[in-house]
Order: structure tokens, then C-alpha cells, then sequence
């Protein structure tokens, strides 16, 4: 351990690391502000160019990793001004939407912000006893996984306040299930190599039906006040819970980050509110890619797509070297996020909301077109008329994550 601590003290070999963390940490904000781009999808595109990439492996896995947290931070953005998610937060998406609908933007910006960098602040100190503690349970949890799992979808359908919304969450699932099971083990020709049914998946079931809506509204009102309208404590508290699930999905397979930000939802203090959502859900997507990194030291799997593109580069598992880099990464993107947030939530706010949904939706379509080709656009249409349904019944539209919780619950 004494060697890496050394290296970094260089000062020449430090600015080196920066100026890589740096240039990861762009990468990530151009992917985590393009609406709808799934992170898997970036960070395969990463792997395809990471080996001809000229530097020393170790920065170049260091850049890396700093683009796909810094891609956590900012990918709350499109998700709140746009209502258009990528698959990790989807859940966070009509929460902040809603925020930013009621002037509260700003605000929630700076929620999504500390969610994610508190994951990052705790997964460090937290890396040892939570991965004896994860993988001590995982063979537990992985035995009993359609149980756990089916537990949470009858949570979230019970937490539904009418009999209605049941109904129409139980519809939403069961439909979103089926689209899963026929459209997730698909693999069609795509002009993208880095492709998969993910983005179509997830761009039709949470962003297409907010932009059809936004297509008759009448815009983004004018956003008010940057304030927190919630404790540090329950902020500490529910950035922690996320913190933990995030280390859930960088150990366990077959749990995602949109899978362990529904188990949150259902379990953290004042879990009904959204800006509980925000904060958990942002912590659940950063400690993530965090705790990904530490499964791949400590069990040799690469858990994210942008676990498979730092292998690709070959860098050494320099931990103290790779966490400072995940660490600066995440205050970077604490910045950037709320710099850019404000930016890009004024922006929005002056534009004709029906042209840029309009636009929006051609570039979801673009995007589905060049993941999963022809294919990718009927998987699109698919769930653009699922994701309408707890919508039109008035249901949260978490239920929607049945299209990930479903197949994997019924074993299909």
C-alpha cells in the first residue's frame, strides 16, 4: 500500500492524474446532459476507443472512472428540466420533474447533488465493512431473490393511497414485465456497436410519455429560490440508505440501480416525498459505480459497463490511487451539476416547451434507432404506450420498473 500513497505524492504524476480526472470528468458531462443516453451505453462506447487511448493504463482507467461518476451527477439534469431519464434514474425523474414544474429546479438540483456526493463521501470509509457484510449475505439473497424482490413490488403497490391506482399500478407492472420479458435478452443489428434495448426500453417508458404531455402544456414556469426544504439529518440519513443499496447493486448481479432505488424508496424516512426520492436515488446511482469498482478488487467482477471499459484499458487495481481519483471526480461533479443544473434549467425555461419536446423526441428516437436499430424504434412505440398507462389511471409510475423487476422475479 505504501508504493501507490508515494506515487501520488509526486507532484508531476499528481497533475497528471488531475488533468486525466479532469478530462474523465468532461466525458461525463457531455453523456450525463444528453437526454435519455443510458450510462451502460456510454461506457461501452468508452471500451470501444479506452485501448487506443495514448497514456499510462492507470490514468486512462482513472479517467474512466471519473467520467461515469461524474455521469451520475449530471444525469439528473435532463432527468428533472426534460423528465427524460436514463434506466438509473428513472425513478428520480417524475419527482424532480414535479419540482421543477412547481418552480422548485434550482432545489432540486441541489438535492440530486448531495445525494450523490455524500454516496461518495460515505462509500469510501464504508468500502470494508460493506463488502464483508454484502458478500457475507449474498448467497441468501441470491437464493431468495423472486421472493425479496416480489416483497418490493407489493410495497410499492400497497403504498398506492386508492384502490384505483392499485389497479393501475398492478396493469403498469404486469404490462411493463411483459415488455421486458420479450425486449431485454434482445440483441439486433444496430449501427452502434455499444448498443442493447435498454435505452428504447427506458426513453419510452419514462421520457416519451412526459414529452407527449409537455407537447399541450404550457412550459416551464419560472424557477425560485435555491433552499432545502428538508433536514440535514433526514438528507444525511437517506443519502446513507442509497450509500448502502448502491453497494448492493455493485456486488449482486441481477440488482440494478433502478431495481435498489425502488427497495429505498419503500424503506427511507419519509420515502413519500420527493425530495427523499431525489436524494436516494442520486446516492443509489453514484456509490454504484463506487462500489462497483471495489467488487471488481474484491471478487474480480466487472459489475457496470464502465467497469468492462476500465478492464479494457488494462489498469492496475491501485486502489488509493483510484479512490482519490473517484473522490475528486465526485466534487467535480458536485460543482458542475448545480453550475450547469441552473444553467440548463434557465435555458430550458426560455425555449417553446412543445418545439423542444418535441425535438427531445426525435432525438429519442435517434438514440433507439442507433442502440437497437429498427428494432429499437418498435421497442420505443411499445413502451411509449406502456409508460402512458399509470399515467392515464393515475399510479405512480415506479410500477413501470416491472419491466427489470418482473422477468428477473419470474425467472425469465
Amino acid at each position: 500500500m505504501a508504493a501507490p500513497l508515494e506515487f501520488v505524492a509526486q507532484p508531476a504524476l499528481t497533475v497528471q492524474l488531475l488533468v486525466w480526472v479532469l478530462a474523465g470528468s468532461a466525458l461525463g458531462t457531455c453523456s450525463g446532459l444528453v437526454p435519455g443516453l443510458h450510462a451502460n451505453n456510454f461506457a461501452l462506447l468508452l471500451a470501444g476507443i479506452a485501448p487506443s487511448v495514448p497514456g499510462p493504463p492507470l490514468f486512462v482507467g482513472c479517467a474512466m472512472l471519473a467520467a461515469g461518476v461524474v455521469h451520475t451527477f449530471l444525469n439528473a439534469v435532463p432527468a428533472m428540466a426534460l423528465g427524460v431519464p436514463d434506466a438509473e434514474m428513472a425513478i428520480t425523474a417524475l419527482p424532480g420533474h414535479r419540482l421543477v414544474l412547481a418552480g422548485r429546479g434550482y432545489e432540486a438540483i441541489r438535492l440530486s447533488a448531495l445525494g450523490s456526493v455524500l454516496a461518495v463521501l460515505a462509500a469510501v470509509p464504508l468500502s470494508v465493512p460493506v463488502t464483508r457484510a454484502v458478500t457475507a449475505v449474498y448467497p441468501t439473497v441470491q437464493a431468495n431473490l423472486s421472493v425479496v424482490l416480489a416483497a418490493i413490488a407489493v410495497a410499492l403497490l400497497a403504498s398506492e393511497p386508492t384502490w384505483r391506482g392499485r389497479f393501475g399500478g398492478l396493469l403498469s407492472f404486469a404490462l411493463a414485465t411483459g415488455l421486458g420479458a420479450l425486449a431485454l435478452d434482445l440483441t439486433p443489428a444496430a449501427p452502434l456497436e455499444a448498443g442493447g434495448t435498454l435505452a428504447p426500453l427506458f426513453a419510452g417508458l419514462f421520457g416519451a410519455p412526459v414529452l407527449l404531455d409537455a407537447i399541450r402544456g404550457s412550459g416551464l414556469p419560472r424557477q425560485t429560490g435555491d433552499g432545502i426544504a428538508m433536514s440535514r439529518g433526514l438528507i444525511g440519513v437517506t443519502a446513507v440508505a442509497g450509500t448502502l443499496a448502491g453497494a448492493a447493486v455493485g456486488y449482486l448481479p441481477g440488482i440494478t440501480a433502478a431495481i435498489a432505488a425502488v427497495a429505498v424508496l419503500a424503506a427511507v424516512p419519509d420515502g413519500a416525498s420527493d425530495r427523499g426520492y431525489i436524494v436516494a436515488t442520486s446516492g443509489v446511482d453514484t456509490a454504484n459505480t463506487i462500489f462497483a469498482l471495489l467488487a471488481l478488487v474484491a471478487i474480480g467482477q466487472p459489475r457496470t459497463g464502465v467497469m468492462v471499459a476500465f478492464e479494457t484499458v488494462g489498469a492496475p487495481l491501485e486502489l488509493p490511487i483510484l479512490l482519490a481519483a473517484v473522490v475528486l471526480a465526485g466534487l467535480i461533479g458536485f460543482v458542475l451539476v448545480i453550475v450547469l443544473g441552473d444553467a440548463y434549467l434557465e435555458f430550458v425555461g426560455r425555449l417553446a416547451y412543445w418545439k423542444l419536446s418535441v425535438a427531445v423526441l426525435a432525438l429519442l428516437l435517434a438514440l433507439a434507432f442507433l442502440f437497437a436499430g429498427s428494432v429499437g424504434i418498435a421497442i420505443f412505440v411499445a413502451a411509449t404506450a406502456v409508460g402512458m398507462v399509470p399515467v392515464r389511471l393515475h399510479a405512480r409510475r415506479v410500477h413501470l420498473m416491472g419491466v427489470l423487476i418482473g422477468p428477473l422475479m419470474l425467472g425469465l
